[in-house]
């Protein structure tokens, strides 16, 4: 939710197991069940001056068999707010199967897709398949990532006069290894490549074995 400003190997052959400990890999619906909040900081820097707000995340929902999830995402420090500023946001989980890496909407073209999924370095095993096909063709169920777009549906707690813009959306990338968001935000009128950065915040529960929760 920035400031409107205008400026001018692959997943097939992975094992089921995290490379580095040898262990299964938990479900993703366990890893972003409902409850699980994250905080962080997004980087909203512009030309004009350097500027993080500090941003909390709460899953809401995860319904896996159609790509979805949602949430809450908190900025706590917007200089052009009075109080922290509350989006409610809606996911498409990147399966090949619901959705691919191409967006297909909000002003995103296939060009801007791979410059921003580019971005993070675990996508770079999948980009010459990514660009055959969009991904279609690979097997993603046991790749120690989850790729997915966050798009900001309203705003909870203020109008939409508050100087704000939630016009673009997130490429995000979750790994399983330490439970830690990393993303980019995309809107052709604000400033490029806005990284959000976020781990996990659930105090008092060991690893990542929370149980699932499904939309019904």
């Amino acid at each position: 939710m920035p400031v409107r400003v205008v400026e001018g190997s692959a997943p097939s052959q992975v094992s089921g197991q995290d490379a580095t400990s040898g262990h299964a890999l938990p479900s993703p619906c366990t890893l972003l069940s409902v409850g699980r909040a994250f905080a962080g900081t997004q980087n909203v820097s512009s030309l004009q001056k350097d500027e993080a707000w500090r941003v909390n995340v709460r899953i809401q929902g995860c319904d896996l068999d159609h790509g979805y999830l949602c949430g809450t995402m908190e900025a706590l420090n917007v200089p052009l707010a009075d109080t922290p500023v509350v989006t409610f946001w809606e996911g498409e989980i990147v399966d090949t199967k619901n959705y691919t890496f191409y967006t297909g909407k909000w002003e995103a073209t296939p060009e801007d897709d791979i410059r921003h999924w580019s971005k993070f370095p675990s996508f770079s095993p999948l980009l010459s398949q990514v660009e055959a096909d969009g991904g279609k063709s690979l097997d993603l169920s046991n790749y120690p990532y989850i790729f997915m777009r966050w798009k900001e549906q309203y705003f909870v707690n203020v109008g939409i006069d508050c100087g704000l813009t939630i016009a673009g959306f997130y490429y995000v990338c979750f790994s399983f290894s330490d439970g830690s968001i990393n993303g980019f935000y995309y809107d052709p009128n604000s400033s490029p490549f806005q990284k959000l950065e976020l781990k996990s915040t659930n105090e008092g529960q060991s690893g990542f074995s929370f149980s699932s929760y499904q939309l019904q």
